[in-house]
Order: structure tokens, then C-alpha cells, then sequence
């Protein structure tokens, strides 16, 4: 295995993505303790090549899958971050650094048993679904907790820069709700101690009336997942990486339901529409979907060439506000 002194660990996890009609799905492999984690594993440079090949070798080989589009993350280096140390080869006392890396692909096929899990990924962060509406979890339970532990802090100026922190993550007093601050909330739940991991990890005391904040991963696997949604949520706005999603042929309204499942709130149709023409991503290929009931919408397809003029896909952000 790939060690230094057997006390630093390069680790290589990948967050796979993909959207089942306007289902968001992250594939996880299951662990012996009953916790699901991201498709990991160390690097070793003497049977891998790159970083890639060892990704893709550890994805086969745990998932049963074979990545497609892939694209280097994050490295998580922190010290103190829990990670599966056994699991990599080393020590007790070993340092891991993680190379994330995000996948996408169109395939939501079940991988073959002893394979990966496709699972939703807002059942990890369920705040973040603005598709039904506000969740009513971030004022019932999440907003009086924040606060009460902003009020803790005992020094003053300490007190109004967690306010502070509330206020620009969660979009209150005026601020708008930003959607791809997912890691930005994330962690500020870990720190007051909302989220089940804080507690597993030692850093902080879990408050005990504060359940079902999202599903718990193995390690700082949960990190990592909100790590790729924040990236993902702000690069579908300015590259068409939402066609890594979709199949060869799809209508528009397919691709609007994988772009809201995406950045997680409703897109008003024909504005929608006005970009993607600005764009020119998109031209229509003349056939139609086969359905019975209702008028057949015509299937499109992704013009890759338009890539080559790097053009945004130009999504206007709603100002989703504090209810």
C-alpha cells in the first residue's frame, strides 16, 4: 500500500453521481459495520499508474462499476479527520490524504449483487431539497438549534460571527439562500453538533432532540458528498456538465428535471427554455418520444461542438428566502 513510513496514506474516494428522471442518486458500498460508504481505496504507485487508474481499479472492484466522465474533486487533508486507517494499511497513527473525485454518468442501472447501492442523495442532506417546497425540518428543528448554539458562545464577538454564519447559510435576515453552499452547511451543523458524525468523531457533544439530520456515512464520506454537490450545483450553471447525465436522446423537460434535481428548486419553464436557446447546447433531432396520452415532445440531443465557444448555460438563481 502507498505509505510513508507507514504514517501518511494517500487514499482515492469517488463520488458518483447520476439522476434517475428527477431522482438524484449517489452510488455507496455497503461496509462490514452496516455503514455505507463512497467507493475508497489507497493508492498504490507501484500497481497504479495514475491516481485515475487506481479510482476506476477501486470502483470495479468495490461497486462493480466502470466509471465514465470523471473529474479531480478536493484533497482532504485535515488533520483530525476520521478515516477508515485499517481499511488503507496503516498504522493507528496514520495520516490519510484523500483525493476526491466526481463522477457522473446516465447509467442508474443496479449494479450486479456485491455491487454498489444507488441511494438519494438528499436522503444525506435533506435541507437541501427545495424541489416541494421549503423543508419544514430547517425551521422546525434545524434553525432553533443553530441559534440556541450560536447563543452559547461565551464571548460576544464569537456570538455574532456564528449568528453571522447562520444568517449567510441559511438565508436569513435578507440573505437569499445559496445553493451551493451544501459543504457550508454541512459543517456548520458538524460544528454545533447536529450531525451524527460530530459525536462518532469526538468533536462535538450530539444534541440529543435533534434527529434524522440526513443519513450517516462511514468516515468523512458525508464531507466529501456535500464537497461534489457544492461543485456540481455551481458548474451546471457555466458548463454543460448536466449532459453527462442524460442519455444520447432526451426531451427538455427530462433535462429540466435533472437540472432542478440538481441545484434542488423549480426552474420556471420557459425561462428554462430561453436558455438553452441562448446557448445552443441543445437542436431537436425530428423524432419523438413514444408515449400513450397527451402530445408526444420531441427528443433533442446534446450539440458538443457548442462546447467549443464555452458558452453558460446562464441559470438565474431565485432568491429563495426565509419563509
Amino acid at each position: 500500500m502507498a505509505a510513508l513510513d507507514n504514517s501518511l496514506i494517500v487514499g482515492l474516494n469517488a463520488v458518483i453521481l447520476s439522476v434517475d428522471a428527477d431522482r438524484p442518486r449517489v452510488l455507496v458500498v455497503a461496509q462490514e459495520d452496516g455503514d455505507v460508504a463512497l467507493p475508497f481505496g489507497p493508492f498504490d504507485p507501484n500497481e497504479h499508474r495514475t491516481f485515475e487508474i487506481g479510482l476506476r481499479r477501486w470502483v470495479a472492484e468495490q461497486a462493480r462499476f466502470q466509471l465514465g466522465y470523471v473529474e479531480q474533486l478536493y484533497t482532504f487533508g485535515d488533520r483530525g479527520r476520521e478515516a477508515p486507517v485499517a481499511a488503507m494499511g496503516g498504522s493507528d497513527d496514520a495520516r490519510i490524504i484523500s483525493v476526491g473525485y466526481l463522477a457522473l454518468t446516465p447509467d442508474t442501472k443496479t449494479p450486479p449483487d456485491g455491487g454498489g447501492i444507488w441511494q438519494d442523495w438528499y436522503s444525506y442532506f435533506p435541507w437541501e431539497d427545495w424541489r416541494p417546497g421549503k423543508p419544514a425540518m430547517i425551521d422546525e428543528e434545524i434553525l432553533p438549534r443553530l441559534s440556541a448554539w450560536a447563543d452559547e458562545a461565551a464571548v460576544p464577538g464569537r456570538r455574532a460571527a456564528r449568528h453571522d454564519r447562520l444568517k449567510q447559510t441559511f438565508g436569513l435576515g435578507g440573505s437569499s439562500w445559496n445553493e451551493e453552499r451544501v459543504l457550508d452547511r454541512f459543517e456548520l451543523l458538524y460544528e454545533a453538533g447536529l450531525i451524527a458524525e460530530a459525536a462518532r468523531d469526538g468533536q462535538a457533544e450530539r444534541d440529543p432532540g435533534c434527529d434524522g439530520l440526513g443519513r450517516v456515512m462511514a468516515s468523512d464520506h458525508r464531507r466529501i458528498l456535500a464537497t461534489a454537490l457544492s461543485r456540481l450545483r455551481g458548474k451546471v450553471k457555466y458548463r454543460p456538465v448536466v449532459f453527462e447525465l442524460m442519455e444520447d436522446r432526451f426531451t427538455l423537460s427530462d433535462l429540466q428535471h435533472v437540472v432542478e434535481a440538481i441545484i434542488g428548486y423549480r426552474l420556471h419553464k420557459q425561462n428554462f427554455r430561453r436558455a438553452l436557446d441562448r446557448a445552443g447546447f441543445v437542436e431537436g433531432t425530428g423524432k419523438f418520444e413514444s408515449q400513450t396520452g397527451g402530445r408526444p415532445a420531441e427528443l433533442f440531443r446534446y450539440r458538443r461542438e457548442a462546447l467549443a465557444g464555452l458558452p453558460s448555460l446562464g441559470l438565474a438563481t431565485p432568491r429563495l428566502k426565509d419563509a
